[in-house]
């Protein structure tokens, strides 16, 4: 999933820089980037925002998940996004922020207990 805002940064850096072979060449400019590489930049990432939690690569998807299911976007499209061929693995994988339950509703609220919509209690 590639967010417009993003695309319009990649295009910016892609003018910039003018990659040849790889969008972010790794040590050399024939070669890709390692994981390694990916490895230590989230690394550096995360201590220069000043993060005491242990933050991985893995960690920004996981946290592509949750936000995804926390704006309220259903699991099934979640599970296709992350790849995952499994339900199950999604169900594991994505955690409910307990931030979100107070405001998640009753189905039994939208129920209509109108005089037209049906009988009172």
């Amino acid at each position: 999933m590639l967010s417009p805002r993003l695309l319009e940064v990649l295009r910016a850096y892609w003018k910039a820089a003018r990659p040849s072979d790889f969008l972010f060449p790794g040590a050399a400019a024939d070669r890709p980037l390692t994981t390694g590489s990916v490895r230590k930049v989230c690394s550096r990432a995360r201590r220069a925002a000043g993060l005491d939690k242990h933050v991985t690569v893995h960690t920004l998807r996981h946290s592509f998940a949750t936000h995804l299911l926390e704006s309220g976007t259903d699991l099934r499209t979640i599970q296709v996004l992350l790849g995952h061929h499994s339900f199950s693995t999604t169900a594991r994988y994505v955690h409910v922020a307990t931030a979100s339950l107070p405001s998640t509703r009753s189905p039994f609220d939208r129920v209509d207990l109108s005089e037209r919509g049906g009988r009172r209690p």
